[in-house]
């Protein structure tokens, strides 16, 4: 019976044709380091060579394939030249990758894969063994120099161009990620409003000040909005990457102005009774002009020392008898709630007496603030 049982299998391999193109099933009979030998139910056994089972050069078959295995693989050739039916693997797989890639171009499917290499013009990625390439100009909606962060990513992409004949198989990330940033500014604008307080990251920083990623849209926060005191460099304050609590100020259109002037620490909101007329205080002069100098009581509270308080004495400038960074005492002599001045005399202090209302009358005239926003910009 056993012999009989292997005639009937010999006979029936014998009758069995197969042709070029086919898809056949067998199993592993033999694995060398170049090649692997398949019982595909034939008179001749089927041989995969290395080039057609993988694209490293250098890989052992006997280390990825194992006697006794069953696969499937395409047939190249019904007589290889040594009776043999020569068979192919990879070829099969890019097969089912260019069908798996069609249905998903055609659906316009997201699919994800990981980055194989990182070429000069763009990244190529795998898709069941089936290369697909895209552009630098298509990872990324904004310009990236170097994508060598992508090497061994899973990245997500859709198929743009399907052209297997011409080995042309394009993917696009870019519009996902447009489409998915318009989504993320859609929600944002539906559930912010002015006065709101968020969190953000700063995204970029500028010498007028830094654009805040709010998850979904960046804000403007401008450098006169930093601090309720003065910032001279807003580069040397934050950094890319630093996450920051924010104030809306304003929503124009898809322009979003952010503050850092929070209400609650407005140092203006009790400085009625901090700088009332004839209380002594202590500042450091920040700034200077010819007609007086500028002294910060606190971060957003200045106040001018006009040249004539400075001293009983006869002050050509203020920087005759005063220097940058300089802590003085004097007393205030007026105070503007409405406009945020504040008048101070170091002469009110000297022999204890108040200066005379005509001493003070220069100084009611200055405009502190239109004056030191001039300073700011020079």
């Amino acid at each position: 019976m056993p012999e009989l049982n292997e005639f009937e299998q010999m006979l029936e391999e014998s009758l069995k044709t197969i042709r070029t193109g086919e898809i056949v099933t067998g199993k592993v009979i033999d694995v060398k380091d170049d090649e692997i030998v398949l019982n595909i139910g034939y008179k001749s056994d089927g041989i995969i060579p290395r080039s057609e089972y993988t694209n490293e050069n250098n890989a052992d078959l006997r280390n990825l394939v194992q006697v006794g295995e069953e696969m499937e693989a395409k047939v190249i050739k019904v007589n290889d030249g040594e009776g043999q039916v020569a068979l192919s693997y990879k070829r099969l797989a890019i097969d089912k990758g260019n069908k798996r890639l069609e249905e998903a171009f055609n659906n316009q499917e997201v699919l994800t894969a990981k980055v194989t290499q990182v070429l000069d013009g763009g990244l190529s990625v795998e898709v069941e063994g089936t290369r697909v390439f895209i552009p630098a100009s298509l990872v990324s909606d904004t310009y990236e120099r170097d994508l060598t962060k992508y090497a061994g990513q899973d990245i997500d992409f859709v198929v743009t161009e399907f052209n297997p004949r011409r080995r042309r198989i394009i993917g696009d990330r870019k519009q996902l990620m447009v489409a998915r940033k318009a989504e993320m500014q859609r929600e944002l604008f539906e559930r912010i409003q002015v006065g709101d307080v968020v969190d953000g990251t700063v995204k970029n920083v500028t010498d007028f000040g830094a654009f805040i990623d709010l998850g979904g849209a960046d804000g403007l926060l401008h450098i006169s909005e930093m601090s309720w005191g003065r910032v001279e460099n807003p580069k040397k304050v934050f950094k890319t990457g630093d996450p920051l609590t924010v104030l809306i100020k304003d929503i124009n259109g898809e322009k979003i102005a952010l503050s850092l002037k929070f209400p609650d620490q407005n140092p203006w909101a009790n400085a009625d009774e901090k700088y009332a007329i004839g209380s002594i205080v202590t500042g450091r002069v920040a700034r200077m002009t010819d007609f007086g100098a500028f002294v910060e009581l606190e971060p957003g509270v200045d106040a001018l020392l006009h040249v004539s308080q400075i001293s009983r004495e006869h002050v050509e400038k203020p920087s005759d008898a005063l220097k940058i960074g300089q802590q003085i005492e004097a007393r205030v002599v007026d105070y503007n709630g409405e406009d945020r001045k504040i008048s101070l005399s170091i002469k009110a202090l000297q022999n204890g007496s108040a200066p005379m209302q005509d001493e003070n009358s220069d100084v009611a005239d200055v405009d502190i603030a239109a004056v030191a926003a001039e300073l700011d910009g020079e």
